[in-house]
């Protein structure tokens, strides 16, 4: 049963994420819990890893008619996935310099208690993003806390970039619903979207447009 503006019950939400995280394979543990209130999705409880957190964060995401997910699940980390801050930031600058988008040279590394802190300057969010993304599943890391800032590239006109990200926009979201407006190097998205996943996608072509240095975003997702 939908409300009568057509928008799902927090009880067919509840029941969705949670089978969605069973149907989920990177969440081995069964010890997430889900509560839905007026469409935002807490989720509680322990997981073995900071990879089973962000899957889970994800998972609920994905779910039609969440509006927002509070992540307040805890990573646990088993005997064998145990390692020392130097163990984690060791691991972590490797995998950085591995990663032929990331200008690990460009960032700093901190780990305390296995919480890996990412400081620096990169030229375009895919950067950003993808220095994050290579850190998830390293063994013995709790948590990730990326204040790497992404900096200014070439001279496009505000214009230009509006142009550039709403027809991209239109090719990967298949949408007219987001509005975009350009000051300087700083764009703001507005309007409204049929999932989270389009919300995220829009944001992430904000953030790959080369010249763009700060994104926000105000985009709606219908229920």
């Amino acid at each position: 049963m939908t409300t009568t503006a057509g928008r799902r019950s927090d009880r067919q939400i509840q029941q969705d994420v949670s089978e969605e995280l069973l149907w989920e394979p990177r969440i081995p543990s069964t010890g997430v819990g889900v509560t839905v209130q007026e469409g935002v999705v807490t989720l509680t409880g322990q997981v073995g890893s900071y990879a089973e957190r962000w899957a889970a964060e994800r998972s609920a995401q994905r779910v039609r008619g969440v509006r927002a997910v509070a992540d307040e699940l805890e990573v646990r980390l088993g005997v064998d996935a145990e390692r020392t801050d130097a163990e984690v930031a060791l691991a972590v600058v490797r995998a950085l310099e591995w990663d032929s988008f990331v200008p690990a040279e460009r960032l700093d590394v901190t780990v305390a208690d296995g919480w890996v802190m990412l400081r620096g300057q990169v030229e375009f969010g895919f950067q950003r993003r993808a220095a994050e993304r290579e850190l998830r599943r390293l063994r013995g890391v709790r948590g990730i806390t990326n204040l790497v800032r992404v900096g200014p590239r070439g001279a496009s006109t505000g214009q230009e970039l509006r142009r550039r990200i709403q027809g991209t926009l239109l090719r990967r979201v298949g949408t007219e619903g987001v509005t975009v407006e350009v000051a300087g190097d700083a764009v703001l998205l507005a309007g409204t979207v049929r999932t989270l996943a389009d919300r995220d996608e829009a944001e992430r072509v904000a953030w790959s447009t080369p010249g763009v240095c700060v994104v926000r975003t105000e985009v709606a997702v219908a229920g």
